[in-house]
């Protein structure tokens, strides 16, 4: 009984149903934006202390990780309509996990461009 009354009437004064306008859902994704922000910042410098193709493709991915904060705090905020940010939230998800398996698998050893170094 006490818990169907608390998730009746505390749970959705605490987290609202909508996403459209929701400051709990607005302050995560500012929290993640932030995060992912300074990791950007720290994949950037780290590409150009080593200016090589793992880097750049890594700072490429977290670059993209940025731009998801971007669409899902315009999701929230009424910009980007909810059918516009399953597209593209997903196709960003997509290319993320793309570049960074490229970046793993293009520069592991024994991967193709080290056995052309080689000769």
């Amino acid at each position: 009984m006490i818990a169907s009354l608390i998730s009746r009437v505390v749970l959705p004064a605490l987290v609202p149903l909508t996403v459209q306008g929701s400051p709990v859902l607005l302050a995560v994704i500012a929290c993640a934006g932030i995060g992912t922000g300074a990791l950007f910042l720290v994949s950037l410098v780290a590409y150009r202390r080593r200016r090589t193709g793992r880097y750049r493709l890594i700072s490429a991915a977290v670059g993209v990780l940025v731009l998801r904060s971007l669409v899902g705090a315009g999701t929230v905020l009424g910009i980007v309509p909810m059918p516009v940010h399953h597209f593209v939230e997903h196709s960003l998800d997509f290319l993320i996990a793309a570049m960074v398996l490229y970046a793993v698998y293009a520069y592991a050893p024994g991967s193709l461009n080290d056995s052309a170094t080689a000769d």
